[in-house]
């Protein structure tokens, strides 16, 4: 039992440094490098329905999924047969009609437009959950623009979970999530940091990610 024990220890170090590694993703004629951040393991290529299901489920059909992470202890207890909390996670997609296209500056604009269409303005400096309260359950509202350029727009959105906090005594939960649209070797794609919000340090945490994400994929594709 210890030998099974030890076995089964080192393959799932190796499967979560084999996840961890940089690689290559081949939109039309292009190869765009990706990389998950630390802590975190990209699963695509574990072939597991649950897991695809899920990244389905939180991106548009119109969209292909290039990369989705998960945290390295959900990883590990997803191959334990255990149950991923799924408290945070990551996604990279690109427009499946722009895919084998290059995009112009022009067309990137019109991309960012139509993606970040419906957000509003941004939300009053302050405690955010009174602001989100007030808003309709499971509405993505605008916490602050992180980073605008011509070829990289990135937002903070939060929103109130639909269906909680609607019963007496039932304690209301909060998703934040980042939305990086980049206009990469002619490529467009839309990067989403996901996480429950239970504190300004959830916050915080999405802000830190996300700056230090962009500019790991820009450091891959520089060459």
């Amino acid at each position: 039992m210890t030998l099974v024990r030890s076995t089964l220890f080192v393959l799932c170090c190796i499967s979560l440094q084999c996840a961890a590694a940089p690689f290559a993703v081949q939109l039309g004629d292009t190869r765009i490098g990706l990389d998950a951040p630390p802590g975190f393991s990209d699963t695509s290529a574990m072939s597991s329905p649950r897991l695809q299901e899920l990244a389905e489920s939180v991106t548009s059909a119109s969209n292909r999924i290039l990369m989705f992470a998960i945290t390295d202890a959900d990883l590990r207890r997803f191959q334990a047969g255990d149950t991923p909390e799924f408290r945070r996670y990551m996604t990279v997609v690109t427009p499946r009609g722009m895919e084998h296209e290059r995009v112009s500056a022009t067309a990137f604009r019109s991309f960012v437009g139509d993606a970040l269409t419906g957000l509003g303005a941004t939300a009053p400096a302050g405690d955010v959950f009174p602001y989100l309260d007030s808003q309709p359950h499971g509405r993505a509202s605008l916490l602050a623009e992180l980073r605008r350029e011509p070829e990289i727009v990135s937002v903070m959105q939060g929103t109130r979970i639909p269906g909680t906090g609607q019963r007496f005594g039932e304690k209301p939960r909060y998703a934040i999530s980042s939305t990086t649209l980049m206009l990469l070797r002619g490529k467009a794609l839309n990067l989403s940091i996901y996480s429950l919000y239970e504190s300004p340090d959830d916050a915080q945490w999405i802000r830190t990610t996300t700056a230090r994400w962009i500019d790991e994929i820009l450091r891959l594709n520089s060459r």
